[in-house]
């Protein structure tokens, strides 16, 4: 018999077929939540399953795993999983990293024009026959050419949108855990300062660390009060990094200026008061939401999975993973 796989959501037909050929392969083609029971009936069964960040897989989960081998994200994040318990059950966990940074830097910077520029309630506006002509004071935004970025965390993704901000001539501020290299911090033309600095000198804040103890509620009120009045806030990294009820507060007394959010602290759940303002934008995390891109992440949680029915390692094991 072959081995089972298992896809827990909508997955590219082109990766299917790649892993089809090599197991027993059972997918759930459409976008519907799965449920816990369904989750755990699955580990059950299966030597590897592909799973989404909506998937929580938990040491109740991964104990339903006899014949598991692989927990394959297709996605890079993985705080989703108890990655330290998959290991102590000798479970490997991969994901994909390295293929979708230009993608999500571009939609960062989409969402730092779109939210200095009143680009959605503009848009809105307009759709709903408001718009009679010209006006001097009309949606009046902040200028992006020219003004300070602030990087919170230069890993790829964050170094993607510190090159992109070459072409509005800004001086790019970045803090990361660790310094890079001073001779990449020439080609990328930023300057490494302390997090109270970053916010108190940047007009755009953008959010780029991984989710961990140390990152966890990391942007707070007291984050949020260090920042120019006209200063906007952009987070497509992991929604637990930012303490959502401070922003809303924040930009309810006009702290800051506005803020876009791709991610959310309870995600899928907003927290109350979001949709409201009209100084902020939200995106149903979508960073990485290219035809190109997400294809590309599927080959790779392919190839993770046909590693390990091979017989091998997964390419993409997760950084944290405890051997």
């Amino acid at each position: 018999m072959k081995p089972i796989v298992t896809v827990t959501n909508v997955f590219p037909e082109k990766a299917l077929k790649k892993l089809s050929p090599h197991c027993d392969l059972r997918t759930n083609q459409t976008e519907n939540p799965i449920s816990i029971s369904d989750l755990e009936k699955i580990a059950s069964e299966s030597v590897a399953m592909v799973t989404y960040l909506s998937d929580k897989i938990d040491a109740d989960i991964i104990d339903k795993g006899e014949n598991l081998k692989l927990i394959a994200n297709y996605g890079a994040g993985f705080n989703n999983i108890d990655v330290g318990y998959a290991a102590e059950k000798k479970i490997w966990v991969s994901n994909t990293p390295g293929v979708l940074h230009e993608t999500t830097a571009d939609l960062t910077w989409a969402m730092i024009l779109g939210a200095a520029r009143n680009i959605i309630p503009a848009d809105r506006f307009t759709r709903e026959n408001k718009f009679k002509g010209w006006s001097a004071n009309m949606y009046l935004g902040g200028d992006v050419f020219g003004k300070t970025l602030g990087v919170i965390g230069l890993g790829e993704i964050g170094s993607a949108v510190a090159r992109r901000a070459t072409g509005f001539n800004m001086k790019v501020l970045y803090f990361n855990r660790n310094r890079i290299p001073k001779a990449t911090e020439k080609v990328l033309n930023v300057e490494f300062v302390t997090l109270e600095d970053l916010l108190q000198e940047s007009d755009f804040v953008t959010v780029h660390t991984p989710l961990t103890d140390q990152t966890k509620n990391m942007i707070g009120r007291k984050q949020f009060l260090l920042m120019k009045p006209t200063a906007y806030f952009i987070h497509t990294a992991r929604g637990k990094v930012v303490d959502d009820q401070a922003l809303v507060q924040a930009l309810r007394e006009r702290i800051i200026a506005g803020a876009a959010l791709d991610v959310y602290e309870n995600e899928p759940a907003l927290t109350e008061g979001m949709t409201k303002l009209e100084n902020l934008m939200l995106l149903p995390h979508i960073g990485s939401a290219s035809h190109k891109t997400r294809n590309i992440m599927a080959d790779l949680v392919a190839d993770n999975v046909l590693d390990v029915l091979q017989g091998n390692p997964p390419r993409c094991l997760v950084p944290s993973w405890g051997y």
